[in-house]
């Protein structure tokens, strides 16, 4: 772009936002709707969520090649590179998956504020993007608002992405303009929002265009502005993919699965009272606020405590237990066979049964401490799902743990892919780290039995305390809703057995 075609449209920060609720306003993605220019990411995402290691591996050998294309033979003739390592021999259900599920957290967090005052004042918002369009329709429709997304078209065969694009190939300079003109007919937008020289041809058919100057200075669209805020989302990588990023994570896999097992393994072989120093000694920081009620002794005829604790991964009562020093068995809404046989605590499934799992609970209440995560699934972002209120009704004898967990590198759940590998790659970042805190055991006046609170009451007041503690917001939604979002199911799936009961229908996937 020179600096006369530059010059030739007014910088979007002089465009009014005023009154324009009947106006349309046709926007490109990576550097106008997006501070960042650069897709690689986003491809890279792609490629590692619904191909694994090896594919992103594939998309950062063919990077160089892309750059070069890119800048020194046409815009399109790199991003169809990029495309095609991508892409080529992936389920178009995964990529679907990857756009509705994984993207948004990543574009959400990287909205131009400029652009967004715009866009989000006009009434009919289109997206025109040299992006593959299954790739962004998911978080432009949903997220955006956006009426239309005019992208890129990759063909598919049986259900599968041959990595080509299909006519009239990726939508860039005079192709955005034909898609614009397809599109809209005569009815010129009021509004062009563009970043570049191949914007231009578009951006001249709206009846006012404004150029978006690459700033990386400016500050994203903070998260309380945001269209929509990002509650559940999925994936295993923390981090933005930037090629250095990626590189890293191709590197580090290989050393960070060795160094998983080892923690596993000092977890699950070693006396709990030590587990805490080994973790230390391997990386894994644990660190232990409040002061946790000692052990209740058979021969006084108390039941144990059941710690209420906010779920962040399945690894929350391993934590628990690691931060008192003794095992607490753990009841759980159906987890993996391999972190079963891996767990170094008792876990104990649900039936979903509500007389069948009150009455178990109270047997293992009879025999000591119990630890459970009422919002039967976890959530990642600052947010607290709604509490199940079935555990107040069980005991008076309750004690919130508020858990919290850093990871750099790679999540440690999962809705979409095999939930055993969660432990793997929650112990896979390079310095994993948990927070346990212990808050006053629940005065006897605010409980069920002895405080003749409804369990409703009790469970919503847990959920406020707790999230007070960690400056979360509380939420009504509950693991339906995440699975729904996420996974497109409400988390339940079917019996193994030939002749299931109803009530073995409906157990849950997992943390």
């Amino acid at each position: 772009m020179t600096t006369d075609d530059a010059m030739a449209f007014p910088r979007v920060e002089s465009c009014s936002s005023i009154g324009r609720d009947n106006h349309t306003v046709v926007a490109d993605m990576d550097g106008t709707l997006l501070r960042g220019r650069s897709s690689f990411p986003y491809f890279a995402l792609v490629a590692f969520e619904a191909g694994g290691a090896l594919r992103l591996l594939m998309v950062l050998l063919s990077a160089p090649l892309a750059g070069l294309l890119y800048y020194f033979l046409s815009e399109s003739a790199g991003i169809q590179v990029l495309i095609f390592a991508t892409y080529a021999g992936m389920k178009v259900s995964d990529i679907e998956s990857v756009g509705k599920a994984v993207l948004p957290k990543f574009y959400s967090s990287d909205l131009h504020p400029e652009s967004w005052r715009v866009f989000s004042a006009c009434g009919k918002r289109c997206v025109l993007t040299a992006n593959p369009r299954i790739m962004v329709e998911g978080f432009l429709k949903e997220f955006m608002g956006t009426d239309i997304v005019l992208g890129t078209e990759i063909g598919t065969y049986k259900g599968r992405a041959t990595g080509l694009v299909l006519s009239p190939g990726v939508l860039v300079a005079e192709q955005k303009a034909h898609a614009l003109i397809k599109e809209f007919g005569d009815n010129r937008p009021e509004i062009g929002l563009g970043d570049r020289d191949t914007d231009f041809p578009f951006m001249k058919l709206c009846k006012e265009a404004y150029i978006v100057p690459y700033n990386p200075e400016v500050k994203p669209v903070t998260n309380d502005k945001l269209p929509k805020p990002i509650v559940f989302h999925d994936g295993r990588l923390v981090q933005k993919p930037t090629p250095l990023m990626a590189i890293l994570i191709v590197l580090w896999i290989p050393i960070g699965f060795i160094l998983a097992c080892l923690r596993i393994a000092a977890g699950s072989l070693l006396p709990m009272p030590l587990v805490y120093y080994a973790f230390w000694a391997l990386g894994v920081r644990v660190t232990v606020k409040g002061n946790p009620p000692p052990p209740v002794k058979k021969s006084s005829g108390q039941t144990g405590v059941l710690f209420i604790c906010s779920h962040r991964t399945l690894l929350d009562p391993i934590f628990l237990s690691t931060a008192l020093g003794r095992p607490i068995p753990a009841v759980t809404y159906s987890v993996s066979r391999l972190s079963e046989i891996i767990s170094p605590i008792k876990t104990v499934r649900l039936s979903r049964d509500r007389a069948t799992d009150a009455s178990m609970i109270k047997k293992l209440l009879e025999e000591g401490d119990l630890a459970i995560c009422p919002e039967g699934t976890t959530c990642r972002e600052p947010f607290l799902l709604r509490f199940s209120a079935m555990f107040a009704e069980l005991t008076d004898q309750l004690v919130p743990v508020a858990m919290v967990n850093k990871m750099s590198m790679f999540h440690g759940t999962t809705a979409r892919g095999w939930k055993g590998m969660d432990p793997f790659y929650f112990f896979m970042n390079p310095s994993p780290a948990y927070e346990v805190t212990f808050l006053n055991k629940l005065p006897l006046e605010l409980t069920c039995t002895s405080g003749g609170k409804s369990s409703h009451e009790v469970a919503n007041y847990i959920q406020r305390v707790i999230a007070a503690t960690l400056s979360y917001e509380c939420t009504s939604f509950t693991r339906k809703d995440k699975y729904r979002a996420l996974a497109g199911n409400d988390g339940t799936v079917a019996a193994e057995k030939p002749k299931p009961k109803p009530e073995d229908a409906n157990n849950i996937m997992g943390c």
